[in-house]
């Protein structure tokens, strides 16, 4: 078939391939440590699955608003508050997850030729929204030894006259890394120069760890009208299967967005809409236990890594991803990766998984219990002792 070009570049997420692979290995009876998802391993919130159970009762099932329930829009503008983000109701879409509210900013932004900035590393469905949009993507890289936050310079050196958007993430996947304010203020002077528009992927804004916060590129003064926030309910309340995100947009651009949820998914499944409020204005305990958790699990997790031969990680500041630096270790990152899934029964990702400067790292998942984090550490430890390289 004669496939239009915005989807020739299309390939497989990384880590829904390696699951795949995994799960092969499985049925043929060989035990695997998955630590290549980006999966909460906790279950979703009690309260929340008892309001998704009552809300299917009650009769919300059936269609409703594109944009979302209002008074969900509402409890979401009063938790941005939180965050030092002031948005009205009007402001906010709600959708089927975060994924949609990633690429239908861009259908609405992009014409033809225009030039988007991204993290590489980053989340794969950066570029391929992008490329599906009808832009250029343009890959700027991550700074490892800057806590994986941007090249600033290079970003810099990136932008011109066709840069239309730049998309953040912070805390990001893979790196775990967050973006300090001061590079957020330096970032926002580009946009604001070059005008351009920033999309800010926050969807791991409240795993930080060690009393931090990831500050976000909206609260800063003159950025409300050129930011776009995408967030939602999978990583922070385990609601990964409900499928409940939401963007907050410039008044014309909510309006646009709007129309293409509209057109594209028609609505989102009420009752999840239900559990959604519930989830913001009743778990802030729940949520604040598994950062706990999973601080206790990075801090584990991290430091064995450290003291393996041929490997360096970072301390991620947020999410609940590991991504050590294995450049040492002579092999490359997918090699590495396949390596370790079929001989040590460990299921990771390549970091050119995330794009082209991901070469010489490697992803885990520590969204896993600590008995799985230990086999882990103790498969790949042997692994290492026993290769040759």
């Amino acid at each position: 078939m004669n496939f239009a070009p915005r989807i020739q570049n299309l390939r497989p997420e990384g880590a829904y391939r390696v699951m795949g692979l995994a799960q092969e290995l499985e049925r043929e009876g060989r035990n695997i440590v998955h630590l290549e998802i980006g999966q909460p391993d906790f279950s979703t919130f009690n309260a929340i699955s008892e309001e998704g159970k009552h809300a299917i009762d009650a009769g919300f099932t059936r269609y409703n608003p594109s944009e979302g329930f209002g008074d969900l829009r509402e409890a979401i503008a009063r938790f941005s508050e939180k965050r030092g983000i002031r948005a009205r109701p009007s402001q906010v879409a709600v959708g089927p997850g975060a994924k949609p509210l990633l690429l239908f900013p861009l259908l609405a932004l992009l014409e033809n030729g225009d030039e988007v900035l991204y993290p590489d590393p980053g989340f794969p469905s950066y570029k391929a929204d992008i490329e599906i949009a009808g832009g250029v993507p343009i890959p700027v890289p991550l700074v490892e030894t800057a806590s994986f936050s941007f090249d600033l310079q290079a970003l810099a050196d990136r932008i011109t006259p066709r840069t239309k958007l730049l998309i953040l993430n912070s805390p990001a996947n893979p790196t775990g890394g967050v973006i300090p304010e001061s590079d957020l203020r330096a970032i926002a002077a580009l946009a604001q120069k070059h005008d351009f528009y920033v999309l800010s992927d926050e969807i791991y804004a409240r795993l930080v760890y060690d009393s931090g916060n990831a500050p976000s590129i909206y609260a800063l003064p003159g950025m409300e009208d050129r930011v776009i926030i995408v967030d939602g309910f999978s990583k922070s309340y385990a609601m990964t299967g409900w499928r409940l995100g939401y963007a907050i947009l410039p008044d014309a651009l909510a309006e646009k967005v709007g129309l293409l949820l509209t057109h594209a998914v028609g609505c989102t499944a009420g009752f999840t809409q239900r559990a959604g409020i519930v989830a913001l204005e009743q778990c802030d305990a729940e949520v604040a236990e598994i950062v706990s958790q999973y601080q206790e699990r990075r801090d584990y997790f991290v430091g064995a890594l450290n003291r393996l031969p041929g490997i360096r990680c970072q301390n991620p500041e947020g999410a609940f991803y590991a991504f050590p630096n294995v450049s040492d270790l002579g092999i490359p990152s997918t090699t590495l990766a396949e390596r370790l899934l079929n001989e040590a029964g460990v299921a990771c990702l390549s970091g050119t998984d995330f794009g082209e400067f991901g070469e010489g790292y490697l992803r885990f998942s520590y969204a896993n219990s600590m008995d799985q984090l230990r086999e882990a550490i103790e498969r790949i430890e042997r692994f290492l002792s026993e290769t040759d390289r």
